[in-house]
């Protein structure tokens, strides 16, 4: 967006003229000074009605006449710039630009969410309850429109646009949640992001089971699909409803799952999890250890050494999931 300021340019630089033509008449052909020659100009091209400062000649008088036609309609003209941007709000939304800029150049590690329709509303919705930072990609109108009420992180344009990608930061991005109606522009948009970033960790939503396989081949490390999820969860709820609830009072009553990597320069390398103080009672409870060659090990032995990539499923309170983080740094 441009600065509304530069629609001054034009008419500053001719009022400047004829502020320069105004004070260089007047000292030429009424030898006054400066400053009475520039306070005369001043007045006369502004129409305020104050008396001259100095009796003039004719030819001053002359002189004056023309300073009047053409310095009044520059006036004019400048008064009604000023009045036309700050009418209609102009400045005002100049500058909730500039703030959302800023807002989104200082984005690191955060998630790109693709599309603001129900389900990239409720991922944003989850993502800020979490504090995890956000940028959304909408060009739906209603959507943007729904983005600015709701005081939201944004970039108005197509997803699969690499310049869009890179508006909303895709280089210092810690993800992407591809949730566009559309499994087609889902395809565009994987794409797109694996090709601008090729290490982003890449979620996407499938409307279709073809889709699936797709949008993995297009570089997407997950592609969940609401239908199947839906069922799943209808299922579970119909043969364990009391481990459902469980689970889903464990998650409200401030307890949560976290992934933690182990660093390349971790103190806990090579140790076993009894070493590293990660099976303390009291601590947060170690779920299951992945390995960066995708083995997986569920409810780990205390004797498993730890190595460099591996990513730790814990669960645990706030304060205990920090409490694993420091050990594991």
């Amino acid at each position: 967006m441009r600065n509304p300021f530069f629609r001054f340019a034009s008419p500053g630089l001719l009022l400047s003229a004829v502020l320069a033509y105004g004070t260089l008449g007047y000292m030429f052909i009424e030898r006054w000074g400066p400053l009475d020659a520039f306070f005369m100009t001043l007045i006369t091209i502004s129409t305020v009605g104050y008396e001259e400062v100095h009796s003039l000649s004719n030819v001053g008088k002359i002189f004056s006449a023309s300073l009047i036609l053409g310095g009044v309609g520059t006036m004019l003209w400048v008064f009604g710039v000023v009045t036309e941007i700050l009418s209609t709000g102009e400045l005002a939304n100049y500058r909730r630009w500039r703030s959302m800029e800023n807002k989104k150049q200082a984005l690191r590690s955060h998630f790109i969410i693709c599309g603001y329709g129900r389900m990239g509303s409720q991922v944003a919705k989850e993502l800020e309850a979490s504090h995890i930072q956000t940028v959304v990609i909408d060009n739906n109108p209603e959507a943007v429109m729904r983005l600015r009420n709701e005081g939201r992180v944004f970039v108005e344009g197509d997803a699969a646009s690499e310049e869009v990608l890179r508006s909303a930061g895709i280089e210092r991005a810690r993800g992407l949640i591809s949730a566009v109606d559309s499994d087609e522009r889902a395809v565009y948009i994987v794409l797109a992001a694996r090709a601008l970033n090729p290490d982003l960790y890449i979620l996407s939503r499938a409307g279709m089971p073809d889709s699936i396989r797709r949008l993995e081949l297009a570089g997407a490390q997950r592609v969940i699909s609401p239908y199947r999820m839906a069922g799943h969860q209808l299922v579970q709820l119909a043969l364990r409803p009391n481990f459902v609830n469980v689970m889903e009072s464990l998650l409200q009553g401030g307890v949560g799952v976290q992934e933690i990597t182990i660093a390349g320069g971790s103190s806990v390398g090579g140790r076993t999890l009894q070493e590293a103080g990660l099976l303390k009672a009291g601590g947060a409870h170690l779920l299951a250890l992945s390995r960066a060659s995708g083995e997986l090990h569920i409810n780990p032995p205390s004797d498993l050494r730890l190595e460099r990539d591996d990513v730790l499923i814990v669960l645990g309170s706030e304060q205990q999931l920090q409490a694993t983080a420091l050990l594991l740094q």
